[in-house]
């Protein structure tokens, strides 16, 4: 079992220790956090060990998982990479572009492996299809969430939008070649609401919309596709795959047949793919250990993180301008 330590024992660092905890990979050694009133009350709560010093508990473990605010996560990291910690790393992975290309360094330097919590790549709906969707051309993606001032210190598109940034770029195997987006602050100092248009080298174009001020929750994303279209909804955990194929010679009744100007037919069929019952969370820290223990890269490595922060930051620039 891997000795892992938590730092941050906030709402999400709390499910963590929850998950490492049950976990048969992980011994959970501990954790620390800045606050020591909520430290003293989390470890009493929950048996949890309290670590006072972070130095101290990155010492006694082999991972290190950073479940702390973005703007500390470039200063945990490097603590730990330099001690040779691997490291699990909420995203976004840092608050700057130049803090993640450092991490990149210091990963390659002291031979450790890193990944980002983009949790969306472990949806149970993203993993039915995500082999199904192949050279998609036109995407369409709707983060909606209702107010939470948990969140709020940073733009909507690092704190929801930045996962289907990532998601994204997971399928498209093309350069970005051009950005264009508009965002609008209300309740915040930062932007609530961004709509983003993202234009890769190979034709596809990606149309992104986020809002943390919505009347009710939606996280969806559609793939278009030649012959094929797939929607994804990562909050109903449901997927919908409509494809096409030539028409059969002598269709039977049932058949959905659909014919262009040019008099070639077509048949759209569906697919059912399996949606298995999952904890995301949970299947990213384990297979962070896989990774480690079988020494593969890991699923959402510390290089995809940072092409998802270099996109995000690229529409926040957008902004400004």
């Amino acid at each position: 079992m891997l000795k892992v330590g938590v730092l941050g024992a906030g709402h999400l660092g709390k499910i963590h220790l929850r998950l490492l905890n049950e976990s048969e990979k992980y011994e959970l050694i501990g954790f620390y956090d800045p606050d020591a009133i909520n430290a003293k009350k989390v470890s009493e709560e929950f048996g949890y060990s309290y670590f006072e010093n972070i130095n101290t508990l990155i010492d006694a473990v082999d991972v290190v998982d950073i479940v702390t605010p973005t703007l500390s996560h470039f200063d945990c990291a490097k603590k730990a990479i330099e001690k040779g910690r691997h490291i699990f790393i909420e995203k976004p992975i840092t608050n700057t572009l130049e803090e993640a290309e450092n991490l990149l360094s210091l990963e390659k330097e002291y031979k450790v492996k890193g990944q980002v919590g983009h949790v969306e790549r472990f949806n149970p709906a993203f993993t039915a299809v995500k082999d199904k969707i192949e050279n998609p051309m036109f995407i369409e993606t709707h983060r909606l969430a209702e107010f939470n001032p948990r969140g709020t210190d940073v733009p909507v598109v690092l704190d929801l939008m930045i996962h289907d940034i990532d998601a994204i770029l997971s399928v498209v195997n093309s350069e970005v070649k051009n950005i264009n987006a508009s965002g609008v602050s209300v309740i915040s100092n930062s932007p609530d609401i961004a709509n983003a248009r993202i234009e890769f080298e190979s034709g596809c174009v990606a149309n992104l919309t986020a809002s943390r001020i919505s009347l009710k929750n939606m996280r969806k994303s559609r793939f278009f596709q030649k012959d094929a279209y797939i929607s994804v909804d990562f909050l109903e955990k449901k997927v919908e795959v409509v494809k096409m194929k030539d028409a059969p010679e002598n269709p039977g009744d049932f058949d959905m047949i659909l014919q262009n100007a040019e008099g070639i037919k077509k048949q759209i069929y569906f697919e059912n793919p399996d949606i298995e019952t999952n904890n995301a969370i949970a299947d990213e820290l384990e297979t962070f250990a896989d990774a480690i223990v079988n020494d593969s890269v890991p699923v959402v490595s510390l290089k995809q993180g940072t092409q998802a922060l270099k996109v995000a930051l690229q529409i926040i620039d957008c902004f400004k301008s």
